[in-house]
């Protein structure tokens, strides 16, 4: 993990680039968000590798990012997805951004 202050720059930048992919392409961009918010949660501490938490912030933001993953990983294979679907995803990550670009200790 780099510096806090320079995960967070480099968070915002590549957050601000993957937004303006998900004004023009929304599908093809929700790898791009997909990995930078595994990347955010890992450095802050989270294990997304086993979806089972057991209480607290932890269990929520877990379960959003693996009910947008589950959504990209079915647009990466090519699956007929509505809208509004990627659309949940993206807002979910969107709002684990939010929640894991805030200056709080690592949990």
């Amino acid at each position: 993990m780099l510096e806090p202050g320079l995960d967070k720059h480099l968070w915002e930048s590549w957050w601000q680039q993957f937004d303006e992919d998900v004004q023009t392409s929304p599908s093809e961009a929700l790898s791009e968000l997909d990995g930078l918010i595994a990347q955010m949660l890992e450095a802050r501490g989270y294990e997304i590798a086993d979806p089972v938490v057991s209480e607290g912030d932890d269990r929520d933001v877990v379960a959003d990012f693996l009910a947008a993953r589950e959504i990209t990983r079915a647009v990466e294979r090519d699956r007929e997805i509505d809208p509004e679907d990627i659309e949940t995803a993206i807002e979910n990550y969107r709002e684990l951004y939010e929640f894991l670009i805030e200056d709080r200790a690592a949990p």
